[in-house]
């Protein structure tokens, strides 16, 4: 056989190996391209054992900033240290939506993405209970193994929480002050805003996020997203049959954080939350409506707000780099 003529073949072999293996293991796939986005933001996966758990997260941004030191009186100051950023997924997410805020904010921060108890690659367990009250817990337990793994005394700089998991950042700002002296709200839960379809679906007892097949797949991100990316097969696959495995767990916790006796607990102790804190939304955010703002400002001691044009309920991945300079911003 000739050397083109064997090339060609080769290329064949290896795309139908490829397809093959798309087409019997998606998740493989998918894996694959989350590992591509950890390396271009500089993450690393690690796990930790916690009051029988095992969470997983992600690390970005361990190198020291880019700057020089200042010189002041002929003398070179102390590189000043980055700040510590914990960022918490919401409800059916996990610590890879946050990947490419983290690449945006990796030369200025250190930033630390887990995966709550039972979501994702951390641990679930038959016997424990995923509701708001236990994961508050579990949070403060995370956040005070965080000189662990980050090699330095005291809370993160700033703990940062989206949809479900504003809802347990928030709770967990108002019970444990001292562990989020600054706080970041994103599209969060948690407060009676205005009806919209989500709220009205969830109060009926429905679960609006389900995805059995590609057709929800197709209308889940038609409602997280303004403008809602195109997922080829097989990472549309790969998303059905996970979300798919997870449905029964979904709707027991959306039961709990969306209907339950702690589901607008976080309204009711906003005014325990001393921390400064940014509430960031989109608006066009068909989720949490973006009239749940109003409701923060007025129970929260200190926030700012920062609205995000053209963006519905997802920021950090539909307006990356306007959210990581809000963030950047309020730390400074």
């Amino acid at each position: 056989m000739r050397p083109g003529k064997t090339a060609l073949w080769t290329t064949l072999g290896l795309a139908a190996a490829t397809i093959g293996v798309a087409a019997l293991a998606p998740e493989k796939v998918l894996a694959a391209e989350f590992a591509r986005q950890r390396l271009l933001a500089g993450a690393k996966r690690y796990a930790i054992v916690l009051d029988g758990h095992r969470w997983c997260y992600l690390d970005a941004g361990r190198t020291r900033p880019l700057r020089a030191p200042a010189v002041r009186n002929g003398l070179p100051q102390a590189i000043p240290r980055k700040p510590v950023v914990v960022l918490i997924h919401g409800f059916t997410g996990g610590k890879e939506n946050w990947l490419p805020l983290m690449r945006q904010m990796a030369g200025h921060a250190r930033l630390i993405a887990p995966d709550l108890p039972g979501w994702g690659d951390s641990q679930r367990r038959a016997d424990a209970d995923y509701g708001l009250e236990s994961q508050v817990e579990r949070l403060a337990g995370f956040l005070r193994a965080l000189p662990a793994i980050v090699g330095r005394e005291g809370p993160p700089d700033l703990l940062v929480g989206h949809s479900m998991g504003g809802q347990i950042a928030g709770l967990l700002a108002a019970r444990h002050p001292e562990l989020a002296p600054r706080l970041a709200l994103m599209s969060a839960a948690g407060v009676l805003f205005e009806a919209n379809a989500f709220g009205v679906a969830v109060q009926a007892g429905e679960n609006p996020f389900g995805v059995l097949d590609h057709a929800q797949l197709k209308r889940y991100f038609s409602m997280v997203f303004a403008q809602p990316p195109m997922v080829p097969w097989p990472f549309s696959e790969a998303l059905v049959q996970r979300r798919r495995e997870d449905a029964a767990f979904e709707d027991a916790v959306l039961a709990d954080i969306g209907r339950g006796p702690a589901a607008f607990a976080l309204q009711r102790e906003l005014g325990a939350i001393a921390a400064p804190t940014l509430l960031l939304w989109g608006d066009e955010d068909a989720v949490i409506d973006p009239s749940a703002m109003a409701i923060f400002q007025a129970g929260l001691a200190d926030s700012r707000a920062t609205l995000l044009n053209g963006c519905g309920h997802m920021p950090m991945m539909e307006r990356t780099r306007q959210t990581a300079q809000a963030l950047l911003d309020f730390l400074q």
